[in-house]
């Protein structure tokens, strides 16, 4: 796979070409050589995308160099020769700013300080994940270090054959706190300030909630639950819950405040179409921040916060096109303005509107910029997290409102992305709720 390295050897189309021959990969079935071949090709296959990722790698420290040395000798401040690159490297992976922020980085180490890693990378006997695991248990040590690390470890392909990830883990822990424990001790205590508490949906209208914490407080908090939950069982206050659903609930009791018959006050928002809400349709209807939800779930949701006497309740009605369900405008209701728009912005976003980024909305964008005559518009907003944004103002960045040429919607509000490298891409809002239809009195 070295080829990949000359860009006169081996270029895109080529690459492509190959891949239309992968597509043709097939095994005969019940045939015991078929099955045989299939776990070799499987293995290739492996090989290959090790050594594609080690490709990529080198790639992609080649653009980051190019992009600053262009900036640098364009006279730009030294603070804006990075700005948006590691959002240019994940869109081109079809990922998120924030995972192309990880690919420049293990870029970066793998051919500054740690060559024997990439090798076996680019030879396809490490795979892309293990490599990311010694940059990541490396980082605290300097260069020089790191690259001991990497000799012990990688310069002989047999000393990590047959290792699972734990293991690898934990032997590059080892040799960084043999070789510098005092930068293992200032980077555990840096990992503290980065504890937070996050959410995300799961399947069947649950979530996740999930907390980074010191494992000491994690361990605690667990076995604290774990206990009390112990307790109501041997005393036979369970209700019937098993050990799992009474620490859950224990949790939620004890965060909010509240026994667990009684609402959270908190304010969760609903996006549902009228036809859901009042006509029994069946459009799945919208909480922002974690999806989806059918709408027999959201009217029963709405229906038990009416009746509880400790949740209020507050309609707002949001206009959309009945074509597509597109929103297009909000009522306000003591509220100004901005903060009206910024919420419909929210509402018809959901997330960050970069391709292949799902992150918070942080930032309302003006698509074409204020200081160009853009308006502070709906349809000249754009929902971005900051790092998105940040990004944008990049030099050779440009977004511009497009038209789909769709014949259901031609007005549907899809963005152009266009990155310094040339590169377009495309961002249509998430389908929203359609809207009950009317019929003209006649």
């Amino acid at each position: 796979m070295d080829t990949l390295l000359h860009g006169d050897e081996l270029s895109p189309n080529d690459i492509r070409r190959f891949l239309t021959r992968i597509a043709t990969i097939a095994v005969s079935e019940g045939v015991q050589d078929g099955a045989a071949a299939a776990i070799d090709t499987i293995t290739a296959l492996e090989e290959l995308k090790a050594a594609a990722a080690g490709a990529q790698a080198v790639l992609t420290t080649r653009v980051a160099d190019t992009i600053r040395e262009q900036r640098r000798a364009a006279g730009r401040p030294a603070a804006r020769w990075n700005t948006g690159i590691a959002t240019q490297i994940g869109l081109a992976r079809r990922d998120s700013p924030h995972r192309g922020t990880t690919h420049l980085g293990l870029a970066r180490a793998l051919t500054a300080e740690m060559p024997h890693t990439l090798r076996q990378l680019r030879r396809g006997d490490l795979s892309e994940w293990r490599a990311t695991i010694l940059v990541r248990e490396t980082a605290c040590l300097t260069a020089e270090d790191r690259r001991l690390v990497d000799a012990r470890l990688c310069a002989d392909p047999t000393v990590l054959t047959g290792k699972g990830d734990s293991t690898v883990a934990a032997m590059a822990a080892r040799l960084a706190a043999e070789l510098d424990a005092a930068a293992v001790v200032r980077r555990k205590a840096r990992a503290a300030r980065h504890r937070r508490v996050t959410v995300r949906p799961a399947p069947d209208v649950m979530a996740h909630l999930g907390a980074l914490l010191p494992m000491d407080r994690a361990v605690c908090v667990w076995a604290t639950l774990r206990r009390d939950a112990d307790t109501l069982i041997a005393t036979g206050d369970a209700d019937g819950r098993t050990r799992d659903q009474i620490m859950a609930d224990l949790l939620v009791e004890r965060t909010t405040g509240l026994a667990h018959v009684t609402s959270p006050p908190v304010a969760v928002h609903i996006v549902i179409s009228d036809q859901a809400l009042i006509g029994g349709g069946d459009t799945a209807a919208e909480v922002p921040g974690y999806g989806p939800i059918p709408a027999a779930a959201a009217r029963a949701w709405i229906a038990d916060a009416v009746d509880s006497d400790e949740a209020a309740v507050t309609l707002r009605k949001l206009y959309a096109r009945p074509t597509d369900g597109q929103l297009t405008a909000v009522e306000s209701v003591a509220r100004c303005f901005p903060t009206g728009l910024a919420r419909l912005i929210d509402l018809r976003d959901r997330t960050c509107r970069t391709p292949w980024c799902d992150a918070p909305i942080r930032h309302h964008d003006h698509i074409t910029p204020h200081e160009d005559g853009g308006p502070t518009t709906a349809d000249n907003g754009l929902g971005l997290c900051a790092a998105c944004n940040l990004a944008k103002q990049g030099d050779g960045w440009t977004t511009t409102r497009t038209a789909t040429g769709s014949t259901d919607s031609t007005d549907l509000h899809t963005v152009e992305f266009r990155t310094p490298t040339g590169h377009t891409y495309r961002s249509t809002p998430p389908a929203q709720p359609r809207p009950m239809r009317h019929r003209r009195a006649g």
